[in-house]
């Protein structure tokens, strides 16, 4: 069933799961983002009646053309602490501190976690989100890779949880600088749902008031999200933005799309020019790409939901069974 449109349902139907989305995402993944979002909370729902409502974190930088996309598509944050969802995902965004304290977000991104812990079901925490969540609950450092863990990854459950029924072993995509590692997040009393053997921890989850799920991996990602995210950092080597040439994505790209861009890689690291790009073979190695992990991610947000659904009364937002206004 697709998703119910807030001005088309009322959003205070005891029957409409509430669903917000906080996107922290670079100006240029804004949109791709919400689209991902949107496609797997439609593919995810079921019968089941969802809205999603759009919101930003104002403290994130943004392009002029950046603040005017979230002015236009994305409702005021104030409206989130009026009135209120049932459940929550929030994006993370390019790291740009080593320490969280020094992001322009961080005190929002805090007072949105506390705010989420007591006014929902549950909420998803993804990539960058994860790690500062587990930071703030419980000073849970995160740890630099000093490489980009980029790619799919075989990942195993762990134990049986609700959120991981029907789910053994499954592929998700991972892109991401930092690290949360097992020990620390057992130490502190965080289930692991899933590893992976090549990229650690994948899902974990800690029962507060609500249900907090972080993701480090992306099961949102669309079939072309790994592959714009290379294209990106191709584009900054070429300018010289970046020194070093990126790496392949693990486990994504066929063996014709490897050939191509081994061989384009050999001639951008002989003769770096930015112009170069206009060569790049874009459409033959797009032609290759596949989601092998979109049906997990499907069953893993329909469990989510169902999750939501099924949740305590007491920790719902108390505007979701507001009468229609």
């Amino acid at each position: 069933m697709p998703l119910v449109p807030i001005d088309q349902h009322c959003r205070s139907s005891k029957e409409t799961l509430l669903v917000g989305l906080v996107n922290n995402m670079p100006d240029a993944a804004l949109k791709t983002t919400e689209w991902q979002v949107r496609d797997l909370l439609t593919r995810a729902s079921g019968e089941r009646l969802v809205s999603l409502r759009l919101f930003s974190l104002p403290e994130v930088p943004r392009s002029e053309a950046g603040i005017a996309y979230v002015r236009e598509h994305h409702d005021d944050i104030e409206e989130l602490w009026r009135d209120g969802v049932d459940a929550l995902i929030v994006t993370g965004t390019e790291p740009r501190a080593a320490k969280f304290e020094d992001e322009p977000f961080w005190r929002a991104l805090v007072n949105l976690i506390d705010w989420a812990d007591n006014h929902t079901v549950s909420a998803i925490w993804s990539c960058l989100a994860s790690h500062a969540a587990a930071y703030h609950i419980d000073r849970i450092e995160r740890r630099a890779l000093g490489h980009k863990m980029f790619g799919v990854f075989d990942c195993d459950r762990t134990i049986e949880h609700p959120l991981v029924n029907g789910l053994v072993h499954w592929k998700t995509p991972h892109s991401r600088l930092n690290a949360v590692d097992a020990e620390a997040l057992e130490a502190a009393g965080y289930q692991i749902l899933s590893r992976s053997r090549e990229a650690g921890v994948d899902i974990f989850i800690k029962q507060r008031q609500s249900l907090f799920v972080f993701l480090q991996g992306h099961p949102e990602y669309d079939d072309v999200a790994l592959f714009g995210e290379y294209r990106r950092d191709l584009r900054r080597f070429l300018n010289g933005e970046n020194e070093c040439y990126p790496e392949l994505a693990h486990g994504y790209f066929n063996q014709v799309a490897t050939d191509q861009l081994l061989d384009f890689r050999a001639r951008a690291t002989a003769h770096r020019d930015p112009a170069l790009l206009k060569q790049f073979p874009a459409a033959v190695i797009g032609a290759q790409l596949t989601a092998p992990w979109r049906d997990t991610a499907t069953h893993l947000y329909s469990n989510w939901l169902a999750c939501v659904a099924t949740g305590p009364l007491s920790n719902r937002a108390a505007s979701a069974f507001r009468d229609c206004h």
